[in-house]
């Protein structure tokens, strides 16, 4: 499992100018199964995406799509880590520790 951090590296103007597009794309990777949660941080400098996939390489080639990093307002900070408890919906991603 991944935690995705996005931070804004442009004022707000600029973002909201791509958020369409970036919703659009939000929903492209939940169709496609790789996102499983995502919202605003609070203050509202970035966001945050928690996603699921076979290899990190997959959500770095994705992450590097977004419209907010091909318009350059954004920057993305990925973390791996193994979902060894889980609420009962999210039980089918835990992992074993190996």
């Amino acid at each position: 499992m991944f935690v995705l951090e996005l931070t804004y590296t442009a004022p707000l103007a600029a973002v909201d100018a791509v958020l369409e597009a970036h919703v659009a794309w939000l929903d492209e990777q939940y169709d496609k199964g790789l996102f499983l949660a995502s919202g605003r941080k609070n203050p509202r400098d970035g966001g945050v995406i928690l996603a699921v996939a076979g290899d990190r390489a997959l959500i770095e080639e994705v992450a590097a799509t977004d419209p907010f990093v091909v318009a350059g307002v954004c920057a993305y900070r990925v973390t791996e880590f193994a979902a060894t408890k889980t609420a009962p919906e999210l039980a089918r991603y835990r992992e074993t520790p190996g």
